[in-house]
């Protein structure tokens, strides 16, 4: 459902007055399942502030599919979900394993399920699949054009000497699916990675990371040929796999709605597990779970 704030007031008392059969702790629980979204954006802080003519939208009951897939925001265009890392966002020709794409189209039955984007099987985090066409073709032309901002977070091995900065290189792939940089003229495709260090300690160190391209392995490349290989990526070298997986999560989207043209953005917390290998940031951009 879709609201109108009719005056200035904090978000938890706008909430209370719409639902005043709902305890306060019922209403903290939406908020904290990411079911609250104020002009387009999801709400998590009881206090936050509105003005007046503020859209704020209450979702359905936070929803989970098969294979712990949850369902961020669903409509009769598109779904924002995340996924668990070990599972296909589509099925390969050489992997037919279950995939989220698959899980999708088994739900849906005759509804047709269009893969926009992908994540690496070993990647956790925030994705999105169109269910019609004209959705389809909208979300593709926002990659290409990079006006979807994309923000993951990673566990890597070491530190780096620059705390901000920015990666560029030509990738490629070879006959084995190893990705690499080359500088050979004209081949391999554009790849553009901006970066911030937020945490350091011994071994590693937590980063932030912004492509601003979609190539195949991006991430995982820029990071290894920079010599912070992400922890858990034995595919790129890893020396360590202390969370016996790869310490890579989609945390946040933001995309413009194709039919409503409105300006979308969901998040998916980084893994509590995170918390046992380096202190997650507590800001308002990437706030960690406890459920």
């Amino acid at each position: 459902m879709k609201y109108l704030a009719s005056k200035d007031c904090l978000l938890f008392s706008f909430l209370s007055e719409l639902y005043p059969d709902s305890s306060h702790n019922t209403l903290r629980s939406w908020l904290k399942a990411g079911r609250v979204h104020v002009n387009g954006k999801q709400a998590v802080k009881a206090n936050l502030a509105l003005t007046q003519g503020a859209e704020v939208m209450v979702g359905p009951k936070v929803n989970f599919l098969d294979h712990g897939i949850k369902v961020l925001f669903e409509d009769d265009d598109l779904v924002v979900l995340e996924k668990p890392e070990g599972l296909l966002s589509v099925a390969t020709d050489f992997d037919d394993s279950i995939s989220v794409h698959s899980i999708l189209k088994k739900r849906f039955h005759k509804q047709r399920v269009f893969p926009v984007h992908r994540l690496d099987r070993e990647t956790s985090g925030v994705m999105i699949f169109a269910y019609s066409d004209y959705a389809r073709k909208q979300l593709k032309s926002q990659f290409e054009k990079h006006t979807i901002e994309k923000v993951y977070y990673a566990i890597v091995e070491g530190k780096l000497p620059q705390p901000t900065g920015k990666w560029e290189s030509y990738l490629e792939e070879d006959a084995l699916y190893f990705v690499s940089s080359t500088t050979e003229l004209g081949k391999g495709k554009l790849a553009i990675t901006h970066y911030e260090q937020v945490r350091t300690n011994q071994h590693y160190a937590l980063l932030r990371l912004m492509p601003l391209t979609g190539k195949k392995h991006q991430l995982r490349v820029h990071c290894r040929e920079a010599g912070i290989t992400i922890a858990g990526d034995k595919r790129y070298e890893a020396q360590h796999n202390p969370l016996d997986r790869l310490c890579l999560h989609a945390h946040k989207i933001t995309f413009t709605h194709p039919a409503t043209g409105k300006r979308m953005t969901f998040e998916s917390a980084i893994p509590l597990a995170f918390e046992g290998i380096i202190a997650l940031p507590r800001s308002k951009e990437a706030i960690a779970s406890k459920a």
